[in-house]
């Protein structure tokens, strides 16, 4: 019996293999093309490929609580680095109002003084982030170039360094700025030299991870292919070991601004920190402790401000650990 199907038009391969899979030949001006035609179900199944950064960028925006905290961290800072220019009252200022509560024309209240205390907690609120962020910045540089030393040249490197660093761990920061309040007092409540001092003695959590780090990467194949071809031992450190070290550092500089922001209000409570005529978090919580149940919003409204700032940072270093999580590797679209 002959064949009844109908045939596909020249140059078109016939329809039962066309979802196939299978590779067909067809000839075009006496070149032989081979096509591959791919399946439903192969393109169903098939996962682009994402770099490293994709992965950690989608594991870190699949985490909502840390998605909201970091937006709202990031308003908290915008809004205090350069709300006070733009707002009506400076923190300086002083109305004709007196321990008034909060009202549209003053969002926050006034003080007994006739401060405008929203001008005056976006003053320190700018302080105390800028502090946090510089004790950081420095903390973590600091910090990691020391770990990956003592992680990677280890002997009595490593042992000279993680004592040094164990004698840092001892020194309270309360005690060494009470004691460089009263020797240079100039300087004593300036926000620059107190972030400076806090960065000097938060550095060693962040080194001791970085050189935990090295230590479990420098025997790596990878390291030993490196040093074979050449490499020097600052390229090592910094071109190879450094970046997948990245993570824990990130997560360490995270945890670092809370603390920071912690700490500064801390010693500005005892007096320690930023001093009048300038003011900070810590200050304004100091001096409207005794009207707390008087004039509340004298208390609650910097106390609130840095609550806020503490719980997104924390929220955030939790998003960031599980984004750079070494064990979540396999992301779908």
């Amino acid at each position: 019996m002959a064949d009844t199907r109908p045939r596909p038009p020249a140059g078109q391969p016939p329809a039962d293999d066309a979802g196939n899979g299978q590779e067909l030949q067809r000839t075009e001006h006496g070149v032989q093309v081979h096509e591959v035609r791919v399946t439903t179900t192969e393109r169903e199944f098939t996962v682009a490929r994402r770099s490293q950064t994709q992965m950690i960028i989608r594991r870190f925006m699949a985490h909502k609580l840390a998605v909201g905290s970091l937006i709202v961290f990031v308003v908290v800072v915008i809004i205090s680095l350069i709300g006070g220019r733009f707002w009506k009252y400076g923190y300086a200022d002083i109305t004709n109002e007196f321990s008034s509560p909060p009202s549209l024309q003053h969002p926050m209240g006034t003080d007994d003084i006739g401060h405008d205390s929203m001008a005056r907690i976006l003053r320190g609120a700018q302080k105390s982030v800028q502090v946090a962020l510089m004790v950081a910045i420095l903390a973590t540089t600091l910090g990691a170039v020391i770990g990956a030393l003592a992680g990677y040249y280890r002997g009595w490197v490593d042992s000279a360094l993680m004592r040094f660093t164990d004698l840092i761990l001892t020194i309270p920061a309360i005690a060494i700025l009470a004691v460089l309040a009263a020797s240079v007092a100039n300087q004593a409540g300036n926000w620059f030299f107190i972030g400076l001092v806090l960065a000097l003695l938060q550095w060693t959590y962040i080194a001791r991870v970085v050189r935990g780090t090295f230590l479990s990467l420098r025997e790596k194949e990878f390291v030993e292919a490196a040093r074979a071809l050449g490499a020097s031992d600052t390229r090592i450190m910094f071109r190879h070991l450094l970046p997948n070290a990245t993570g824990s550092i990130i997560v360490n500089a995270t945890i670092t601004v809370a603390v920071a922001i912690l700490v500064e209000t801390a010693l500005s409570y005892l007096g320690l920190g930023i001093r009048p005529p300038d003011t900070s978090l810590g200050l304004l919580i100091s001096e409207g402790q005794q009207a707390a149940t008087t004039r509340p919003w004298l208390f609650y409204f910097p106390g609130l401000i840095i609550v806020i700032i503490a719980l997104t940072i924390n929220f955030i270093g939790d998003g960031l650990r599980d984004a750079f999580d070494p064990t979540q590797t396999r992301v779908r679209a």
